[in-house]
């Protein structure tokens, strides 16, 4: 029988180097953050968003995605337009720096996942791996346990 605790730590540590790697080669070349281009990602998928919408994607708190976007904001890598549909809220979309950043640093993304997933795992093996991947991420994220709130005000502080 698989030792899940084991499994999840494989998982953790696995994801951890990976992000550090992709994270530390975009900075060095591209000046973006892997975080940011995760978002520009995100953006340039759907159009527009609101930081709600990031920060339920990436399961993150609305504040630390509200400061995220700033930083993004602040590059000039998004812009944020009025929302016609609430004007309580604004919709979040990319500039054409944002777009031009993403466009050059998508294959340098790609070329690390290669090395350090792709050129390890047999085809076969990989779709299998992005399948279950998947399944388990869908499964992860019905679950509202699975969401990251934001900090509650503790009564009488």
């Amino acid at each position: 029988m698989t030792d899940l605790t084991s499994l999840f730590t494989d998982l953790v540590r696995l994801e951890t180097r990976l992000y550090n790697v992709l994270d530390a080669r975009l900075k060095t070349e591209h000046g973006l953050p892997l975080g940011q281009f995760e978002f520009l990602r995100f953006l340039a998928s759907r159009g527009t968003a609101r930081v709600y919408d990031l920060a339920q994607w990436a399961a993150i708190t609305v504040g630390a995605t509200s400061k995220a976007v700033d930083r993004l904001e602040a590059a000039g890598r998004c812009r944020r337009i009025a929302n016609p549909g609430d004007r309580r809220s604004s919709l979040i979309e990319l500039t054409p720096a944002g777009t031009e950043i993403l466009t050059a640093a998508t294959p340098t993304v790609d070329a690390e996942l290669v090395t350090w997933v792709g050129s390890v795992l047999p085809a076969e093996n990989l779709e299998q791996l992005a399948t279950m991947v998947s399944m388990l991420r869908q499964r992860a994220e019905a679950d509202p346990r699975t969401d990251r709130a934001e900090p509650k005000a503790i009564p009488g502080s």
